[in-house]
């Protein structure tokens, strides 16, 4: 049997195919935007895609469903808006609707959000957005590899999001416009709000330079932001440092402010390309060091969000009607 996970990211779309052995594979934004590659034609060099028992995947904010659904059945690719902060570019669309017409038999992971019952009531009373669908992905994969029924999972790459999980389903999540810095998204603070208002940037301008970027002055594509940041850091600029050592900072304020609402901890998760880091900047221990106090401390790979959604297509397709506390729509 065979089965499909994708996770939409910020710097390209990642699949995982999970059979007898797990295979990964990532489509960049740069080749995305210019729609010289087609994920089809990708997913078919590597598996039969009439082998596919169930594909899972994420698209942007996940905003307009709170079940995971079949592809079929989705309106306006599961979200409530295509602009503003976080707004779609255009690569994913084109793997979306490629998929879509597809002969895969496909199902759509939401995003967390206040429409989610299994949210607790003060999360969506206080943020109508916490995160985008692959961190349902990235939290059922930290779940089925930990064993952990109550944690925090922080997710640190081209943002960061930190998610809670208390008995086994997602309780609430800190978005990257409100929380921790990432290497291009951050916090939106007063000065970006001000710029907002006088019509000086737009709100995704702001969004999208908030992050560790910010800080060491890069001004740079996003698929490269991560290395030129790096290259800097090594090359001993002190900006660049700066901007690693403020990032684990709100990092690491983040993860505390979820254990203090948090009933219990059984452990604590960093995964992403940033938050699985050990050089050249040591970034896993920078943080472990800080909050291992709380709870054990483990990482997971970059791809957890694309072999997450690999394993929610294989527990559906299997019978399981809940994933972390979200409804399972039936075929």
């Amino acid at each position: 049997m065979v089965f499909v996970g994708m996770d939409h990211g910020t710097t390209g779309i990642s699949f995982t195919i999970l059979s007898e052995e797990m295979v990964h594979f990532k489509i960049g934004r740069e080749e995305l935007s210019t729609k010289k590659v087609s994920a089809i034609d990708e997913l078919s060099k590597r598996v039969n895609i009439s082998d596919i028992e169930l594909m899972a995947i994420t698209y942007a904010m996940g905003d307009g469903i709170s079940a995971i659904t079949p592809l079929k059945m989705v309106k306006n690719r599961g979200v409530l808006s295509l602009s503003g902060a976080g707004k779609v570019t255009g690569g994913g669309t084109a793997v979306y609707d490629e998929i879509n017409d597809s002969s895969i038999p496909t199902i759509l992971i939401p995003g967390i959000h206040r429409d989610l019952p299994c949210l607790d009531s003060c999360f969506k009373a206080a943020y109508s957005h916490h995160a985008s669908a692959e961190k349902i992905s990235i939290s059922y994969n930290a779940y089925l590899e930990t064993g952990f029924n109550n944690m925090i999972i922080s997710d640190i790459s081209s943002n960061t999001v930190s998610i809670l999980i208390e008995d086994g389903e997602v309780r609430g999540a800190i978005d990257a416009c409100i929380g921790a810095m990432g290497v291009i998204h951050g916090p939106l603070d007063l000065e970006m709000i001000r710029n907002i208002d006088d019509g000086l940037k737009t709100a995704n301008e702001c969004f999208s330079h908030a992050g560790a970027v910010k800080i060491a002055e890069l001004d740079t594509k996003v698929d490269w932001a991560k290395d030129k940041l790096l290259k800097k850091y090594q090359s001993g600029d002190y900006k660049a440092e700066l901007a690693f050592r403020t990032m684990i900072m709100t990092i690491i304020m983040e993860i505390w402010g979820l254990s203090g609402i948090a009933n219990e901890i059984d452990g604590i998760v960093l995964t992403g390309s940033i938050g699985s880091m050990n050089e050249p900047f040591n970034f896993f221990d920078s943080i472990k060091n800080k909050v291992k106090v709380l709870a054990p401390v483990v990482k997971l790979p970059s791809t957890s969000g694309s072999v997450g959604s690999s394993q929610i297509a294989k527990a559906v397709y299997e019978g399981e009607k809940d994933i972390l506390g979200i409804k399972v729509v039936d075929f």
